[in-house]
């Protein structure tokens, strides 16, 4: 696997949230799509800290992408998933840089969808793409428009088609969603933006 390497046009960066539900919804996300995909995924996925959790083991048995809990200034590679764990927030810098940090919760909750998506916003800007599935609450509305602001890309789970439509349902209202898709359709605008844009 290539280390991940910046260029000055496309996409650089996919930002996930979810929560409740989450797990389905990252199992059929991640389904669609594959290891040569050029940029790295990053995901804020509610878990119960009290336990030990094994969801990089789950969603790895059903993507060819390498998936694994994000580590403390690890570098970002293209065609990996990296999931915040449990109980501490991601965060990533420029170039990459991933960091991990167990400061306060944020709406209740650590990890936070809204500060992973304020970090992409800051480093990425306009070469993000920021995506909410299903859950409970508001996390990751107002990181949605953070994304937005900075010129990058917004993906929300139709909350129709979410087990749970809290999340979707408010970054939705934040008036500032590129896309509104069925769970099902969504890995296909993600593969369809990175690709197009690498041209």
């Amino acid at each position: 696997m290539q280390p991940f390497a910046p260029t000055s046009d496309g996409f650089e960066v996919v930002a996930v949230a979810s929560s409740a539900g989450g797990i389905n919804g990252l199992v059929t996300l991640l389904g669609g799509l594959d290891a040569e995909l050029p940029v790295p995924i990053l995901v804020v996925q509610h878990l119960d800290p009290r336990h030990r959790t094994v969801i990089a083991e789950v969603l790895g048995r059903r993507t060819t992408l390498a998936v694994q809990l994000a580590e403390d200034h690890e570098q970002a590679r293209s065609g990996t998933v990296y999931i915040a764990p449990p109980d501490r927030h991601l965060l990533v810098g420029p170039g990459g840089t991933l960091t991990l940090t167990d400061s306060e919760l944020v709406h209740f909750v650590r990890p936070s969808a809204d500060l992973l998506f304020e970090s992409v916003a800051g480093a990425y800007g306009p070469r993000a793409i920021a995506c909410v599935l299903t859950g409970t609450g508001r996390d990751g509305a107002m990181g949605v428009d953070a994304v937005k602001s900075r010129g990058g890309t917004v993906i929300v789970q139709d909350p129709a088609t979410a087990e749970f439509r809290g999340m979707p349902d408010a970054a939705v209202g934040t008036g500032t969603v590129d896309f509104v898709l069925p769970l099902e359709e969504i890995a296909a605008v993600i593969r369809g933006l990175v690709e197009t844009k690498r041209q």
